[in-house]
């Protein structure tokens, strides 16, 4: 779904959220390692196309946040986290 999207020329936005759904999808399965990769791609997507203080970008970042502890990589979800926090709480309140 992913390749085609990109051969038929989708939008950015499009392409994101087949990512968010790909990555769902390899979750559900135990492909913990393809999940956590597509949640990177999607977090660092969103936050060059709409910036660190877009809800979609909190939330892909909490997503992938998600995905490393679920890969038991404590330390890098925690700085992820630790970053994305103060943002958070200023536009969400």
């Amino acid at each position: 779904e992913l390749s085609m999207a990109r051969r038929f020329g989708a939008d950015e936005e499009c392409l994101l959220a087949v990512q968010i759904n790909l990555a769902n999808t390899y979750s559900n399965l135990g492909r913990l390692e393809e999940a956590q990769q597509l949640e990177r791609d999607v977090y660092n997507g969103s936050l060059r196309l709409s910036g660190e203080e877009d809800e979609d970008t909190l939330t892909a970042a909490n997503n992938y946040a998600r995905s490393l502890t679920e890969l038991k990589r404590f330390e890098e979800a925690r700085a992820l986290l630790r970053k994305t926090m103060p943002v958070a709480r200023r536009v969400l309140g």
